[in-house]
């Protein structure tokens, strides 16, 4: 899915998701390289986007999407908010704002936390573009208004080893998705 060359990893810091890669793209500038995707994230459960989003190091995944609802629901459950948004700052300026979420597996609010985390990045409505021009500024009609709707989401599991109790592995998730768990018996 990668168009970077044998040895390299994709592995960028929050200003640079920020900066190099959804100012641009939501500013319909080109991106170089242009290798993450558009995905709509309510389709796919996090443990679904392994070749559909791109793969960077440490087993994160990377794509665009809109900007969604607060509880972003999925096929087997939901996304929320955990902590405070984070700024992004490019150059001393403020350039975008990160939202880390955890994935519930079930239906809201009684779904069960799991593992799965979701660092989603937005433009700030109003601040300075890496060019200089604010997106206030930029007219309505222009090509070059910025999509404030457009965000990078970068999705990973957390280390096995900062697993709170009440969390699920990626194999509990799978064994929660079997129709017939009532059915399995472990061998006597």
């Amino acid at each position: 899915m990668s168009d970077l060359p044998p040895g390299f990893r994709f592995f960028p810091t929050d200003e640079e998701l920020v900066v190099h890669f959804l100012h641009r793209k939501a500013s319909c500038l080109p991106c170089h390289p242009d290798i993450i995707p558009n995905l709509d994230r309510r389709l796919f459960d996090p443990w679904e986007l392994n070749g559909k989003a791109l793969q960077g190091g440490n087993c994160q995944w990377y794509f665009f999407s809109h900007a969604a609802a607060p509880n972003r629901i999925s096929p087997s459950g939901y996304w929320m908010p955990v902590g405070a948004k984070e700024t992004v700052t490019s150059g001393g300026r403020a350039v975008g704002m990160k939202t880390t979420l955890v994935f519930y597996a079930g239906r809201v609010p009684e779904g069960i936390k799991t593992n799965w985390l979701m660092d989603e990045y937005q433009l700030i409505d109003g601040a300075t573009a890496p060019n200089g021009k604010s997106s206030s500024s930029m007219k309505r009609g222009s090509k070059k208004r910025r999509d404030l709707n457009l965000v990078v989401c970068r999705v990973y599991e957390a280390s096995f080893f900062h697993v709170e109790e009440n969390e699920l592995s990626c194999l509990d998730e799978v064994f929660l998705s079997l129709d017939d768990l009532e059915e399995i018996s472990m061998p006597k």
